[in-house]
């Protein structure tokens, strides 16, 4: 055989073996750590192109966000009266507060613009360490935690000048309001991350249930407990703290908690179903004895040669027998 034919054959055999050991899911450390980094060079290119591209609409998104606010004819600040915030109530301070303020509205920008990418990118890097079964059922939990993610979002953003304008209420008359552009953005950032967040908690209590942890008897037993700390987290969590905001948040809460009982007693029902078909000895009571299996099994034979049988007539018989050690008694 020639060399060239040698080495080709080394290659094809390398490949081969490569593709075989990535199949089974095993790779060296060496290996991780450089997926690991060119994943992470790709999230952050990612995040850097979202942010450049958020930093050209800031504009229009800033005024989104402080139009429920500027719009309030009520309030008086001590800003600039512009035809961007009538009352004047929003301002920056410093000569460096307006660029740190669209800095940080680029960022988040670019955080949701590049979500795509990096989310697939970290599924992608733990994927292939679980089962088939484990994939399944986490990417059913990504495309149920997107939307509802973006349903508390949505809810947040509908609240939020009403809870605003509660909080501005308490403003003595006579004086004015002033509200630095950074301390506003925090608050309202902070305000969506607690009502989409909050409305993952079903989500992650059909996901114990799922996988054993959480039964929907014990749910079901709770659920009066359960609604009474919802609403404690619902006062507590909320950057408010008015009754308004509280219930706003504590009722969808509720109603995706209850939800989730009914996702986790169908699935405890066809699990059991799935149970009783395949063992029905399991829906027994601990008291009750369970069937036995009297079915005679045939024993291997030990050796290639063949197994002498042992007969009625001889077992009869008083002379002793030669056994051998190829012999299954």
């Amino acid at each position: 055989m020639s060399s060239d034919t040698q080495s080709t054959a080394g290659r094809t055999a390398g490949r081969q073996k490569k593709k075989q050991k990535n199949a089974e899911g095993r790779m060296p450390l060496a290996d991780h750590l450089r997926e690991l980094r060119d994943r992470l060079a790709i999230s952050i290119l990612a995040l850097l192109v979202g942010t450049i591209l958020g930093f050209v609409m800031h504009n229009w998104v800033l005024h989104q966000m402080t139009g429920p606010i500027c719009n309030i004819s009520s309030l008086h600040g001590v800003g600039a009266r512009t035809s961007g915030c009538p009352n004047g109530v929003l301002v920056v301070d410093g000569p460096l507060g307006g660029l740190s303020l669209s800095f940080d509205v680029s960022m988040m920008l670019g955080a949701i613009f590049s979500s795509p990418v990096w989310s697939y990118q970290l599924w992608a890097f733990l994927a292939p360490g679980l089962y088939k079964k484990e994939r399944k059922y986490g990417l059913s939990f990504v495309g149920a935690a997107v939307p509802l993610f973006i349903g508390g979002a949505a809810i947040a953003y509908w609240v939020f000048p009403k809870a605003i304008r509660i909080l501005l209420s308490f403003v003595p008359s006579g004086m004015a309001q002033m509200i630095q552009g950074t301390d506003f953005l925090s608050f309202f950032i902070r305000m969506v991350l607690v009502f989409g967040l909050s409305f993952e908690i079903p989500l992650l209590l059909v996901a114990l249930n799922f996988i054993g942890v959480l039964s929907a008897a014990k749910l079901r037993g709770w659920w009066r407990p359960i609604v009474f700390i919802i609403f404690v987290f619902a006062a507590v969590a909320t950057p408010t703290g008015d009754p308004l905001t509280m219930t706003v948040l504590a009722v969808p809460i509720c109603v995706l908690f209850f939800i989730a009982l009914g996702v986790a007693t169908i699935h405890d029902r066809a699990k059991a179903k799935r149970r009783a078909i395949e063992d029905p000895d399991s829906l027994l009571d601990d008291d009750t004895a369970s069937s036995l299996d009297l079915t005679p099994s045939e024993l291997p034979s030990q050796g290639p040669g063949p197994v002498e049988r042992v007969s009625p007539s001889d077992l009869a018989s008083d002379e002793p027998m030669d056994y051998h050690s190829d012999d299954v008694t």
